[in-house]
């Protein structure tokens, strides 16, 4: 390319430049080195847009070729991806890497490149892991020593194992022969080195911290986010103090949508958003914007947005927690990543509804205390005597319990019917290797009892600890066998209120029935007894519902929305009770009568025989049904509907319920099968025999398939009721 070809710079990079080298004297010292690494940038590219960069090494093939590996830290050649006992690696280009976990952390080793000769201005590669200089580094190695070093970008134990761009100036050099050596002598506790795509180019590709100032004058400040773009660290400050800090994958062009950040508590205060690291070419933070509405398609109205299972309106959720119904309202918490679209960040984001069905959701209420110590999931009560001390006014205050990652089991406290809270100022009440605190009032004993994960001499357990206060707790006994999220409540007896029998179990349903004097569980058997079978997963109750009323929100765990500003949903909520059956005292699962008043218009069937081939008299298209039948083989050896293309079948000779390739035991009773179909956007659920099963599928139905037929295989089937409803949007007039 002719020296005095002209290259167009983005008035945007200049701006960045220019900011931070008028800012790096006073201001941010650290800011001198990046800004001079921003001018090199600068002056190299128009040199750079005419040589092709040399690649050193791109770790493909099935050895190390020439470079020498002393240790065991390498392995015999480049690792494709994440090693066994490794957190996921990302970030890396194509199938290998170097990859230093090989035997664990305490492995040591170096890796060391043929000599090359330095032909370009710069020399680019992608690094991650730990922080620690000279011990897990890439070194550039000239006449014998080393003149260039880089290290991962990750100090924190437990973190990601992301790989991003670091680069040298290697401009002074060119002309030199030089050697690559990777080094990993770190032993003892996280610490190891992952790097990939080492080449020379005439272009740094180093990334540099980025800032930008705002005042703070909308409501909601709109973030752009790719979803599997580089996680960045960015945080929000004002007056030198850090309000918000989280991770989020920076769109850096089009986003694949819009999250936000609710400024309503800083209106009119300048605030600082920072960046750990961009490209220095980057426009990521010129794209973020503010305004009073949320961004992007109108929320609820996305093409595959459940119509009446809860989602949140942008991010990830999975655990419900928190579940307490208090002055009319059933409140909704739960675990919430308002930054992105898979699991991270952990918040208590939070829903309000009159009915379970019809959902307006709140601000979030739990924020992290700071980064890296999340808010995981909890329960809440109301503290009806105040015992806590913690009520102001006249009404009675919530209580929640969560897990404070960095911390241990806390309490917070709201006087304002959930809309804010405050941290118990002696936190955390229980410190232990563990989480996820279920708070109940065990009214015999008149003390409340903690329920709570917990890990000991490599079991698990639930633990329970007692209190009279909400703020002293007392450990009394374990249970083994359960694994997070556990939920503990008493059920009558066929609806005997003189009858009642405690109900255990933790994140898979599977639970035990048995007897709790407010310190002990006593199983009344030793093996667990499964309700819920599917798309199912940390489910919880609701403390204080009316009426003794025990219902009952599941997480659909895996339950995805691909393209959508929004993943995963809870399940359908459900109305628990306590039944004889053949086989002894069994737990059901109904949704609670309030689905009805989604209901449109109505086809019914009844005393109709049903051959192979015939399916039903009318066509049905829609979108969302509940479908209510009560069916008997006759002949058939399988049956079921064709729900918008998704068969859901019940299998006499099995003697089960199918979906999805998920399935669900389920035997007739007196020769018949009583089905409850629930049929949204993103799942369908299916409960059986008056919920003796509950079955949840994640199905994401064809757009332009709408049909609703019902068939049966190798004979007939008598239906002796069949009522197929059209559903209405729980959305609709929010």
């Amino acid at each position: 390319m002719p020296l005095n070809q002209r290259v167009h710079i983005h008035p945007a990079v200049l701006t960045r430049a220019a900011h931070l080298i008028m800012n790096a004297p006073s201001t941010r010292p650290a800011l001198a080195a990046i800004a001079a690494l921003v001018l090199f940038t600068l002056a190299t590219a128009a040199w750079a847009a005419g040589r092709d960069d040399i690649v050193i090494a791109d770790f493909e093939g099935k050895d190390f070729g020439a470079w020498q590996a002393t240790g065991t830290a390498f392995g015999q050649g480049p690792a494709r991806g994440t090693l066994p006992g490794q957190m996921t690696v990302e970030g890396f280009q194509g199938q290998g890497l170097v990859n230093s976990f090989h035997g664990g952390d305490d492995s040591t080793g170096t890796l060391t490149s043929p000599p090359f000769r330095i032909e370009r201005r710069a020399i680019n590669f992608l690094i991650g892991g730990g922080k620690y200089p000279g011990e897990t580094c890439i070194n550039l190695v000239v006449d014998g020593k080393p003149v260039r070093t880089a290290t991962g970008p990750n100090d924190r134990p437990g973190g990601s194992e992301r790989l991003d761009w670091q680069g040298w100036n290697v401009a002074e050099l060119e002309g030199k022969n030089a050697s690559i050596e990777i080094v990993d002598k770190r032993t003892g506790g996280w610490g190891h080195i992952n790097v990939d795509q080492i080449a020379q180019s005439d272009r740094l590709r180093a990334e540099v911290p980025a800032h930008r100032e705002l005042v703070a004058e909308a409501r909601f400040l709109h973030l752009p986010v790719k979803t599997g773009a580089p996680k960045r660290r960015m945080s929000l400050s004002g007056d030198g103090t850090v309000l918000r800090e989280f991770d989020i994958e920076l769109a850096d062009g089009t986003p694949d949508f819009w999250a936000f950040c609710d400024l309503a508590p800083f209106r009119g205060r300048r605030l600082m958003i920072d960046v750990n690291a961009l490209p220095v070419e980057s426009r990521a933070l010129d794209a973020i914007t503010q305004g009073d509405e949320i961004k992007g398609a109108p929320v609820y109205s996305e093409a595959h947005r459940p119509q009446f299972h809860f989602t949140s309106r942008r991010g990830w959720l999975n655990d419900p927690n928190g579940l307490v119904y208090f002055r009319g309202e059933y409140h909704l918490f739960y675990q919430h990543n308002p930054y992105g679209w898979d699991w991270g960040n952990m918040h208590w984001g939070h829903a309000v509804s009159p009915d379970l069905v019809h959902w307006k959701e709140l601000p979030i209420a739990l924020y992290p205390r700071q980064y890296g110590d999340w808010a995981f999931s909890g329960s809440a009560v109301v503290d009806h005597a105040n015992t806590g001390g913690f009520q102001k006014g006249d009404e009675p205050p919530l209580v929640a319990a969560f897990t404070s990652t960095g911390r241990g089991e806390c309490i917070v406290f709201s006087n304002d019917r959930g809309r804010t809270w405050t941290e118990y100022e002696k936190n955390p009440v229980v410190k232990h290797q563990g989480r996820d605190p279920r708070l109940l009032w065990h009214e015999p004993t008149k003390r409340w009892v903690m329920a709570v994960y917990d890990e000991l001499q490599e079991k698990r357990w639930i633990a329970f600890y007692t209190s009279a206060d909400l703020k002293s707790w007392e450990f009394r006994s374990r249970i083994d066998g359960f694994y997070e999220c556990p939920d503990l409540f008493a059920l009558t007896v066929a609806g005997n209120p003189s009858v009642r029998k405690w109900v255990l179990y933790a994140a898979d349903g599977q639970y035990l029935l048995g007897d709790f004097d407010g310190t002990t569980f006593q199983p009344d058997s030793a093996g667990k007894q499964r309700l819920w079978y599917g798309n199912f997963y940390a489910a919880q109750t609701y403390s204080d519902s009316p009426g003794g009323r025990r219902v009952q929100v599941g997480w659909g765990t895996g339950i995805t929305f691909p393209g959508m500003p929004f993943n995963q949903q809870m399940t359908v909520p459900c109305t628990l009770t306590l039944r004889n059956t053949p086989d002894g005292l069994r737990m059901h699962a109904e949704p609670v009568d309030e689905i009805a008043s989604l209901r449109g218009r109505k086809r019914a069937w009844t005393n109709r025989t049903v051959a192979p081939g015939d399916g039903l008299p009318d066509a049905i298209e829609g979108d969302l049904f509940e479908i209510r039948a009560d069916l008997a083989a006759d002949g058939a050896s399988a049956f079921g509907f064709d729900v918008r293309g998704v068969p859901v079948v019940y299998d006499m000779k099995k003697r089960e319920l199918a979906c999805q390739g998920k399935t669900a035991p389920l035997a007739p009773v007196d020769g018949r099968v009583r089905l409850q179909v629930l049929v949204d956007r993103g799942s369908i659920e299916v409960f059986g025999n008056g919920g003796q099963v509950a079955l949840s599928v994640g199905v994401t139905p064809a757009d332009d398939q709408r049909t609703l037929t019902f068939f049966t295989r190798d004979g007939n089937v008598r239906i002796h009721a069949l009522d197929v409803f059209a559903l209405k949007s729980a959305w609709d007039g929010r």
